[in-house]
């Protein structure tokens, strides 16, 4: 470690001569700039997932009604006279889902706020390796090009549902969405798994080599312990994603048959025996389930350093959190089978199922009594973060509730595939996942760029969000439970769900209220970036080393000798100090008792 320290104390002599403005804004190095890349191409694309979800939410509210709203978006080719065109539906559900799932909840939340906090939080002058670093950053947006390049191909982009399960995905002829579109979904996640694993990796081996003189893995905040496994997961379990791809793509351009077997298009038979579309499931779900907890533990590792310092309290059973992450992350690899439930899976397997997702219930309930054991009785001060916060806590309640419905086979047959479902991973894990990413931008905002955000407009943005959040995702349980298929163009057709059509209309005007409020997020966000308030050094009086780093950014992070650490980093409100928070850079004293 000694040698470590050495090595790290001469890196910042590399830096003193000038950099340009490409070395220093696009091809950075600087683990501090790469998280600003990562977090602004993931605002853009998220701004493109909302306005996606506006569009066939009013087809969904407003069955064969024309609004300029679809047809300035899409045109005359997608939405003429304002009509949405049912090819497109499909196509703006599938690419809605894949951005959020992948380029924000996955790229957005791991990129920004790994890059960010892992070298300041565990003591070092940068990632392992800035130019796997820097690699990983252009991959992520070479992939989220070829992703927004398909919405303008001849046929439209991928159009097989975000799943792109076979044989939709694995004909081009299938539909219009089946051509080249998909190709380049393919193509996108191909270079998209590449920069996670690059990224995954030099996070894995940072928080494991370059951690500072008296950094134990038991002193480490739990963000990081949560941005570690998450690191572990997405390396272990990505690969298979990028197989089932890789097989994809030789099924639709070389004629293999891996996923197809016994086709007929148009009552012509084709050339495929002997493939599996199952198989493709398996693949894809075997990364797909351990992407939920890729996608949620960063988040639930922020909140607990932010309802911790916010609530001027230690954080509640540290090694029992600890232990939570790490039995979530083991478990997330053997509960994949029950989005299978409906495949003919043999009964026995899908007990076992049954009994592994509900065993994950119990590491979730763990952390949420955690937070509310944090929570009680704290000295709380009510931040924008803190307030996305526990809007977290509350969002991974409710959905982890309707999770132990969907996790019972004999319960999940009737409501599969239905909007049950969508209400479900919604609240659980897309709420939550933003809830997280939202509550870390406000807190860490003064350390990424040396400014305030306006406290008052993010209270605004929180309670609109949270409302509405619920609004249009609480309804769609009962659209679900009324036997509602997702996916569907209109539900006109069929007088057995008459009844859901004014639910749908409720959903689309939370909807739309819900993505007009983020509108009050990006003012703020970048009006404060360049007008805000300047930054003090520790304005939350935290205890974690990223505050002791000046306000000005310096590529090495700290001026002199990186500090040592002597204590874990949630000492709040502990008898006998003069403040309410001890950093973890203030040695122990005699007679002290250490956590």
């Amino acid at each position: 470690m000694g040698a470590v320290n050495t090595a790290h104390a001469g890196h910042d002599h590399h830096h003193h001569h000038e950099e340009s403005w490409v070395s220093k804004y696009i091809f950075s190095h600087d683990h501090k700039m790469i998280s600003k890349q990562f977090l602004i191409t993931a605002i853009f694309m998220a701004c493109v997932a909302v306005i996606m979800s506006i569009i066939f939410r009013l087809q969904l509210a407003y069955p064969g009604e024309g609004f300029a709203f679809t047809n300035f978006f899409l045109g005359d080719k997608w939405g003429k006279d304002g009509i949405l065109d049912p090819n497109m539906y499909l196509a703006l559900v599938t690419i809605h889902g894949t951005i959020m799932v992948f380029f924000v909840l996955t790229g957005g939340l791991s990129g920004t706020f790994a890059n960010l906090l892992i070298p300041l939080q565990v003591g070092a002058r940068d990632m392992a390796s800035g130019f796997i670093n820097m690699l990983s950053y252009w991959f992520f947006f070479l992939s989220s090009v070829v992703m927004l390049s398909s919405l303008f191909v001849e046929g439209g982009p991928a159009s097989a549902g975000w799943t792109v399960y076979p044989p939709l995905s694995a004909l081009p002829q299938s539909i219009p969405g089946s051509g080249a579109g998909m190709t380049l979904w393919l193509v996108s996640m191909a270079l998209f798994i590449a920069s996670s694993l690059m990224g995954g990796l030099n996070y894995v081996v940072t928080i494991l080599n370059l951690r500072t003189k008296g950094m134990r893995m038991t002193r480490l905040p739990l963000t990081m312990w949560a941005i570690f496994i998450t690191a572990v997961l997405g390396v272990l379990s990505f690969p298979v994603l990028l197989s089932a791809a890789l097989l994809l793509i030789l099924d639709r351009s070389l004629g293999t048959s891996f996923f197809l077997s016994d086709i007929h298009i148009a009552g012509e038979a084709l050339d495929h025996v002997g493939g599996s579309p199952i198989l493709f499931q398996h693949l894809f779900w075997f990364l797909g389930h351990p992407e939920v907890y890729i996608v949620l533990l960063p988040a639930l590792g922020i909140t607990s350093e932010i309802i911790s310092t916010n609530a001027r309290k230690p954080i509640f059973g540290y090694r029992a959190m600890i232990g939570s992450i790490l039995a979530i992350g083991f478990l997330s690899f053997i509960v994949w089978g029950h989005h299978m439930f409906l495949t003919g899976m043999n009964p026995f397997l899908g007990s076992v199922f049954v009994f592994t997702t509900l065993l994950i219930a119990i590491p979730s309930a763990v952390k949420v009594f955690n937070y509310i054991t944090t929570l009680w009785k704290g000295n709380i001060i009510f931040t924008p973060a803190m307030l996305f916060s526990i809007g977290l806590v509350a969002t991974f309640i409710a959905g982890g509730l309707t999770g132990i419905i969907l996790a019972d086979s004999a319960l999940d047959i009737n409501i599969h595939d239905t909007y049950f479902v969508v209400a479900h991973f919604h609240i659980v894990m897309g709420m939550s996942a933003i809830f997280g990413m939202f509550a870390g931008i406000y807190h860490w905002f003064p350390k990424m760029y040396g400014k305030m955000m306006n406290t008052k407009l993010g209270y605004a943005h929180f309670w609109l969000t949270f409302v509405c959040a619920f609004g249009v995702f609480f309804p769609m349980h009962f659209v679900g439970l009324a036997g509602a298929p997702r996916r569907y163009y209109q539900y006109t057709e069929f007088p057995m769900f008459n009844g859901v059509t004014d639910l749908n209309v409720l959903i689309t005007v939370f909807a739309i209220i819900g993505g007009l409020a983020q509108v009050i997020f990006i003012y703020n966000f970048f009006y404060s970036v360049y007008r805000g308030p300047k930054a003090v050094q520790n304005p939350w009086r935290s205890n974690t080393l990223e505050w002791t780093t000046p306000v000005e950014h310096l590529h090495g992070n700290w001026p002199g000798a990186i500090p040592e650490v002597h204590r874990w980093p949630y000492d709040y409100s502990k008898p006998g100090k003069a403040e309410d928070f001890v950093p973890q850079t203030v040695p122990i004293e005699a007679g002290e008792e250490e956590h």
